[in-house]
């Protein structure tokens, strides 16, 4: 069990022309689990890189308990990694694999055994120990490498690099909770990489969202819905992703092509910014709030997707199943304004909308 920090730590494949990941510095608490979460091409792979020791910053330092490690090799850094697709000796059994780590570090025979037995019944592979891994499926030799990076009970930290990416898609969820179990039992430090929201937001204690090399926000699951600090957050993180609209403040009043969609509740807000609120947040109302046009209904069976047009711009609205509506008829919605943020040409938030003009007119 580690706590790991970094220090301006930053990466560029090019010699500086360009960064693949800008400068970081955060501190990884020990026994927490974190996520890295992002699209393809952010920089989580970097990140989680040189946080092994597989990569060595273009910038900055990677300490581990305090200790320098920016020019340790990975064998001292007493981490495990775990990659996308399998790592594995073809030559030994599923159970050799296993025991392999802990053979390396001269771990008695009889604690090999227990420890074997204990992760085989975890990821449910216990069948197969004295299989050779080609004769395996392969999200089963997905499996085994998992078990190769989990079976050391020493490590400072695992890393998990999109580690269930060949898992059948039945199997995730279960395999997904019970590495939750295992971290929760061991206490041992825990970075997993993934682009998948859902792996993401159940599996970690604090998720790291990333774009385009920068780490934009870092939270729980919650915080991330609920309070999204930047544009990327709100469009990633959600199903549907939030709903946004180019808005003119002037004094804090918010306007989109001259009608007024709510007021900032920031004081003296001027300027081009961005309005956004997402679809669980934009609901229904009988009273004041913006009237739209239904365009499409999407009936999910335990809540529908309204897709609504005003003027030149769409909104989608995440409604009960009850909602009765029809498709072509007006509606009007209104929103909750400590839900509804307005965005910097930064893509920072700025400040929520003032409850007295929520819905606009």
């Amino acid at each position: 069990m580690a706590e790991i920090r970094l220090e301006g730590v930053a990466h560029s494949y090019d010699g500086g022309k360009t960064y693949a990941l800008n400068p970081i510095t955060m501190t990884w608490k020990d026994g927490k689990a974190y996520a890295l979460l992002g699209p393809s091409g952010c920089g989580k792979t970097t990140l989680l890189n040189i946080i092994s020791g597989l990569l060595k910053p273009s910038e900055g330092k990677v300490f581990i308990d305090g200790k320098d490690v920016t020019d340790v090799i990975t064998d001292d850094r007493n981490i495990a990694q775990v990659f996308q697709f399998p790592v594995l000796y073809d030559t030994m059994s599923v159970r050799k694999n296993l025991e392999f780590p802990l053979k390396n570090r001269k771990v008695p025979r009889e604690k090999i055994a227990q420890r074997v037995k204990e992760i085989a019944e975890l990821l449910g592979i216990e069948n197969d120990l004295d299989s050779k891994p080609s004769k395996l499926r392969s999200d089963l030799q997905q499996i085994v490498s998992l078990g190769r990076g989990l079976v050391r009970e020493d490590v400072s930290a695992i890393l998990f690099d999109e580690p269930l990416t060949v898992i059948d898609q039945n199997f995730k969820w279960t395999l997904r909770n019970r590495l939750k179990r295992l971290h929760l039992a061991t206490g041992v430090t825990v970075v997993y990489v993934t682009h998948d929201q859902t792996e993401a937001l159940t599996f970690a204690d604090e998720v790291l969202v990333m774009d385009k090399g920068n780490l934009v926000q870092v939270g729980t699951s919650e915080s991330l819905f609920l309070e999204p600090q930047h544009e990327f957050v709100g469009y990633f993180i959600g199903s549907p992703g939030m709903n946004f609209l180019d808005v003119e403040a002037n004094s804090s009043v918010l306007t989109h092509n001259g009608k007024t969609i709510g007021k900032a509740a920031k004081a003296g807000l001027n300027g081009s910014h961005r309005f956004g609120v997402r679809p669980e947040f934009l609901v229904p109302s009988n009273r004041s709030g913006l009237e739209f046009k239904i365009e499409r209904i999407e009936d999910r069976g335990v809540f529908k997707l309204v897709h609504l047009s005003k003027d030149d711009f769409k909104f989608i609205a995440k409604t009960d199943e009850s909602y009765d509506a029809k498709v072509g008829g007006k509606a009007t919605f209104s929103f909750d304004p400590t839900r509804a943020f307005v965005y910097d040409a930064q893509q920072r938030a700025v400040s929520t909308v003032s409850p007295s003009s929520a819905g606009g007119n």
